[in-house]
């Protein structure tokens, strides 16, 4: 009887864990069962213009002032928060190794690496595959850390590897499993990112993707992106401002003050210490995202317009600027601005 009881008390403790297990599943599979989208034959949508946004040149990056300078300048700005995660007595030394890092060739891709180096995968196929997995970022409730870190993670394998428009999805998960798992508290598992592609790849052919991408990266997986640096601009550009605006965050810097005020210059002499850039720097990926702004190009890509059109993110992407910025906004400016 002794060994019948505890036979019975072991079947039961399986039975809880079996429970558990099944329970712990399920949580990580979204409740709301779309149907997967499967990329498959990426279309060439003709009614889509690429127009890759050009890389600054580590040539024009000169306005860097010194570092007793910048350290003042960035003090004076913070000087009004609490935030000890800010550390700003350190805060001047951590942004310039983290801009020292972002020119790294080795950790930015290719302007055109579309052109230069890919056979069978267009623009518009990579286009595609960001648009989809901005769905799967919102899907498994990924923080957009993790999403920015995938695409630098996507497009700098394509700017030395040929890739099968094929495995191209497959290439999308697979880096999207190695920043979750580096910026996620709790990343979602193989199989998931199986099941979001429809099970069109094993799971398999996903940890194989995932070691030719860690291999590639060197297992150096930390990368700073725009989410990086965007708290400190964002401090930049509301110097004069008590009371923060979350559009800023939400949208573009630039273009966001373009939107709300239009007859103010949307750079000041803060922003462009604070960010090393000119407006000059920026005209031309100024004007690529303005014209994503206003659906003048891909306007097939709906998943980051729906997105922000969230009252989360305070439905920026319904907002609308003017069709055309004035030249003298790009224009440098002038210390006493």
């Amino acid at each position: 009887m002794a060994d019948q009881e505890n036979c019975t008390r072991l079947t039961r403790a399986a039975k809880k864990r079996a429970v558990a297990a099944a329970q712990s599943q399920q949580d990580l599979v979204p409740a709301t069962k779309k149907k997967r989208t499967v990329l498959g034959e990426l279309p060439n949508f003709s009614n889509v213009v690429a127009d890759p946004v050009p890389d600054a040149e580590p040539s024009k990056r000169k306005l860097r002032p010194s570092k007793k300078t910048e350290r003042k300048l960035l003090m004076d700005v913070e000087a009004n928060t609490n935030d000890p995660q800010l550390c700003v007595p350190y805060a001047s030394d951590i942004f310039e190794y983290l801009h020292s890092m972002e020119i790294e060739p080795k950790r930015r891709p290719l302007p055109d690496f579309i052109e230069a180096v890919q056979k069978d995968v267009t623009a518009n196929m990579r286009a595609i595959l960001v648009d989809w997995l901005v769905e799967v970022a919102e899907e498994y409730k990924l923080i957009s850390d993790t999403l920015y870190l995938t695409v630098s993670y996507i497009d700098r394998f394509l700017s030395l590897n040929n890739l099968n428009r094929q495995k191209l999805q497959l290439l999308g998960v697979s880096c999207m499993l190695i920043a979750s798992k580096y910026e996620e508290i709790s990343p979602p598992h193989v199989e998931d990112f199986c099941y979001i592609t429809d099970n069109t790849y094993t799971k398999e052919e996903v940890v194989k993707m995932e070691t030719d991408v860690l291999k590639f990266l060197n297992f150096e997986m930390g990368n700073p992106t725009i989410k990086t640096f965007t708290r400190r601009f964002l401090m930049a550009a509301q110097e004069n401002s008590k009371q923060g605006d979350l559009k800023l965050e939400f949208l573009v810097i630039f273009i966001t003050r373009f939107t709300i005020q239009p007859k103010m210059h949307p750079w000041n002499s803060t922003l462009q210490r604070c960010s090393g850039y000119r407006p000059s720097d920026i005209k031309e990926c100024i004007q690529a995202i303005h014209d994503l702004q206003l659906s003048r190009k891909w306007g097939t890509l709906a998943a980051i317009r729906d997105k922000y059109n969230q009252h989360k993110f305070k439905c920026v992407a319904a907002l609308t600027s003017p069709s055309d910025i004035p030249s003298l906004y790009f224009e440098d400016i002038k210390a006493s601005h």
